[in-house]
């Protein structure tokens, strides 16, 4: 993780870019990046978008990615630990043996 982050944060910074990305607009980012995600499937079956957009698909996550890292790094998140927190949470939630 350290090294996609570092890598994002020195994009970031190179470009000046940091006083524009506040909590609210990176959130705001990856809701219109996660939109655009979707908008690959519209109206498509599975198959067919992914047939048809495979590449856009990959560069629509990854920006959902990359707006979701720099919220965590803003805010101080270390989203490693909170997605292992949230798998332990949600282990508790939806045991094995209640398929």
């Amino acid at each position: 993780m350290k090294n996609i982050i570092d890598k994002i944060t020195s994009f970031r910074d190179e470009r000046g870019w940091k006083p524009y990305h506040n909590e609210k607009d990176l959130a705001l980012s990856i809701s219109l990046e996660a939109n655009e995600l979707l908008e690959n499937f519209q109206w498509k079956s599975s198959e067919e978008a992914i047939a048809e957009s495979r590449q856009n698909i990959k560069e629509e996550m990854a920006d959902v990615l990359i707006y979701l890292i720099q919220l965590a790094d803003q805010m101080g998140v270390d989203l490693e630990e909170e997605v292992f927190k949230k798998m332990e949470k949600n282990a508790i939630k939806y045991p094995v043996d209640k398929k």
